[in-house]
């Protein structure tokens, strides 16, 4: 009686349901590189500077973690601005500037990858405030 029942369940015929394979790089745990980042490629800079935002740094973050946040990818420069008031202290965000748009592309899928305890914000920097100067106000 038990071989019976578990002979039918095991049935070959073609019309038993099989679960679609699953697309790994879907999934979280897919290595970075599978997962295409899904940033429009338009917004990235045709020409150097290829610089990235950072934000949601922690405030003991350095030049080097961030090097190695991006190991692989050619980094040229990072900038973290700190506070004028107290030197010491970063202002919680910063700029990775990359030798090339690939780089670039690929510094943006890090975007939410956990650095130090925080997730980090990785986005094309803005080509003006770039330049070092802030958002312009009119009066």
């Amino acid at each position: 009686f038990l071989s019976l029942v578990s002979t039918t369940w095991h049935s070959n015929d073609d019309d038993v349901y099989r679960a679609p394979p699953i697309d790994r790089s879907i999934l979280p745990t897919a290595p970075r590189a599978a997962r295409e980042p899904n940033i429009d490629r338009s917004r990235l800079p045709k020409s150097p500077p290829y610089t990235a935002f950072l934000g949601n740094l922690p405030y003991d973050v350095t030049e080097e973690s961030i090097k190695d946040f991006f190991r692989g990818l050619n980094i040229s420069a990072v900038r973290l601005p700190r506070e004028p008031t107290n030197p010491e202290r970063l202002k919680g965000f910063g700029y990775a500037e990359f030798e090339d748009i690939d780089s670039l592309f690929q510094a943006l899928s890090l975007n939410e990858e956990s650095l130090g305890n925080r997730r980090i914000r990785v986005d094309v920097a803005d080509q003006a405030q770039d330049k070092g100067e802030g958002p312009r106000h009119r009066p």
